[in-house]
């Protein structure tokens, strides 16, 4: 299997290969100020990793992520039995550290990239580089490729294939890695010692119980395991797995999960339907822009033959994210208030298939927050890295 040279990455990674855009938007100069100014607050910041906390209930080691399935709680009559399942409702006394420091990465190391894009400071791109290192190649302190341990349920699980949604964090992650070697802040056997994380990840993604478990699930967790694939075949130049997953994208994802009227109706009857509409769309959508930028298959133009696609997905969602309160359903039972953001499904959307308001709507949306739970599943924060 042959891997994509950095020069060919960043080539692939600010034109798609499909066709050229033809809305005139320049992200850079857009989200300049916002960038910078979050950049300049994690110049000090220490990377945090797994290894910074442990949790006596994780059947793991010092170097492997553990987390807990955030809808169970303590039974009420038996505080030592098995956990009992309340869908929607957010358990807050699990243990989430290590998820915590996973999205402080996700959100520190891709802002620093992107500071060093506009401005070539290398303060930023070092900085970046301390948070790769840390989690990828030191001994000392990097996570083991795999999610074992993730999503456990106290008395019922020490880890299942749900938790590799966990790792979405790392997309845009692993997206500013060429980026970081271009600047000199990353050395060449840095990158290919965080490259080789990846590829091993990527095999325990594709060959573990929990991994083929995630595959084989049918609503978001499907999407998010098939674009984490994308993304990082894509930084390891893995042609085969980019192949297999336009051919996955086309044959599972969206007949399963997308309706011909756009709806998702896997995800719409859930208890926080909105959120989790909004969130399976940026998944979608960015396992779309990866995909046709890297293979040259136009994903967004895809359509099966009764009408599923990404557009009409987008399509769907556009006047409830342009306002919310037309929303068809009750509202979601945590989190609602807190939705949309900035969602990048529709600066992909806008720009792959020539939707001006989708772009207007995005520029209007609030690009930041500080709730976890936005952070958490609001996964594509930087568009200076994407287009």
């Amino acid at each position: 299997m042959s891997r994509l040279t950095r020069r060919e990455f960043l080539a692939t990674s600010t034109a798609a290969a499909f066709a050229p855009n033809k809305i005139k938007f320049n992200v850079a100069d857009f989200d300049r100020a916002r960038v910078l100014h979050s950049a300049q607050r994690y110049l000090l910041g220490k990377p945090l990793t797994v290894t910074a906390a442990q949790c006596s209930r994780s059947a793991g080691g010092l170097h492997d992520f553990f987390s807990e399935g955030d809808y169970w709680w303590p039974d009420p009559a038996n505080p030592d039995a098995p956990y009992l399942q309340r869908d929607g409702m957010t358990n807050p006394d699990n243990f989430v550290d290590h998820r915590k420091f996973l999205m402080r990465l996700s959100v520190q190391a891709p802002t620093l990239t992107a500071a060093w894009t506009l401005t070539h400071d290398r303060r930023y791109s070092d900085q970046a580089a301390a948070h790769i290192r840390a989690w990828f190649i030191d001994e000392a302190t990097r996570m083991n490729p795999n999610l074992e341990f993730a999503q456990a349920i106290h008395g019922r699980s020490t880890g299942r294939g749900t938790g590799v949604i966990d790792t979405i964090q790392l997309v845009e992650v692993a997206r500013a890695i060429p980026f970081l070697v271009e600047s000199g802040s990353l050395s060449q056997s840095e990158d290919e010692a965080a490259r080789a994380w990846f590829v091993s990840y990527l095999h325990w993604m594709t060959t573990s119980k929990n991994g083929i478990e995630e595959r084989d699930t049918k609503n978001n967790h499907a999407t998010c395991w098939l674009m984490q694939v994308a993304a990082f075949a894509k930084l390891s130049g893995n042609q085969d797995l980019l192949l297999y997953a336009v051919d996955r994208f086309k044959t599972v994802i969206v007949p399963g999960q997308i309706d011909p009227d756009g709806t998702l109706p896997l995800e719409m009857k859930r208890t926080k339907p909105y959120g989790y509409c909004l969130f399976n769309l940026e998944a979608l959508a960015t396992l779309c822009q990866i995909l046709s930028e890297t293979t040259g298959v136009d994903l967004w133009d895809f359509s099966t033959p009764d009408g599923r696609s990404i557009g009409n997905a987008l399509a769907y969602m556009f006047p409830y994210i342009r306002r919310k309160e037309h929303w068809p359903l009750p509202p979601d039972v945590m989190y609602f208030k807190y939705w949309p953001m900035r969602q990048e499904s529709l600066l992909f959307g806008a720009l792959a298939l020539q939707r001006p308001d989708y772009l207007d709507v995005w520029k209007r949306l609030p690009a930041d927050s500080d709730v976890d739970e936005v952070i958490r599943n609001y996964f594509i924060r930087q568009p200076v890295l994407w287009v």
